[in-house]
């Protein structure tokens, strides 16, 4: 029999929306969550005119929104977001192509740019593995910091290598959305970009 494996990006992906900004929302209601983002619109424009990265920008919302929250707190919403939210915006295709990945016995991992905080539940309950970003803490308190890097792009391709021996595999594949999963994508022989809408 053939061993497979499929890497799955999470937002825009196996989600019809964006887990960070849905938690947000999730953790401190419409009008602060609005509030927030019309403060932080000069970094979200410099991260759209490239003027700086991708983590840079996710880590002055993340600081703005979440900084000196106790992690049992952070952690606990994270929990109930993944049981009350994030299974209303999976996409129904992309369960079901999960369903039959897992019925030929091939191995489904999610790898994704969103902290393992609120996704771990979720995958946990679908019996998938996750690589995903991971949060600072110090003194039990979200820094808003990264750990490391933001599992986005190459570092997708980095985090997958360290974590599993490629070359085991008959058959490797990858779903994606965007740009930052492209680098994930060329490392499958099944490569699907946009596969679910």
């Amino acid at each position: 029999m053939k061993k497979g494996i499929a890497f799955f990006d999470f937002d825009g992906t196996l989600s019809s929306k964006d887990s960070l900004l849905e938690f947000i929302k999730f953790s401190k209601g419409n009008i602060r969550f609005l509030a927030g983002f019309l403060l932080l619109s000069p970094w979200l424009l410099a991260l759209k005119f490239r003027l700086i990265g991708n983590q840079r920008a996710k880590e002055k919302v993340l600081q703005y929104f979440f900084k000196d929250t106790p992690v049992t707190h952070f952690n606990e919403k994270g929990r109930q977001f993944a049981s009350t939210v994030i299974p209303s915006i999976i996409r129904t295709d992309a369960l079901r192509e999960i369903k039959k990945l897992k019925e030929n016995n091939i191995e489904v991992v999610v790898v994704s740019a969103s902290p393992e905080n609120w996704l771990i539940g979720w995958t946990h309950s679908m019996g998938l593995a996750l690589i995903s970003t991971q949060l600072g803490e110090k003194d039990n308190k979200i820094t808003g910091m990264i750990e490391g890097f933001n599992c986005h792009g190459e570092e997708k391709v980095r985090r997958i290598r360290e974590q599993f021996d490629l070359a085991a595999y008959d058959e490797i594949y990858a779903y994606g959305d965007s740009r930052g999963d492209r680098p994930m994508l060329a490392l499958a022989g099944h490569a699907f970009y946009k596969p679910f809408r």
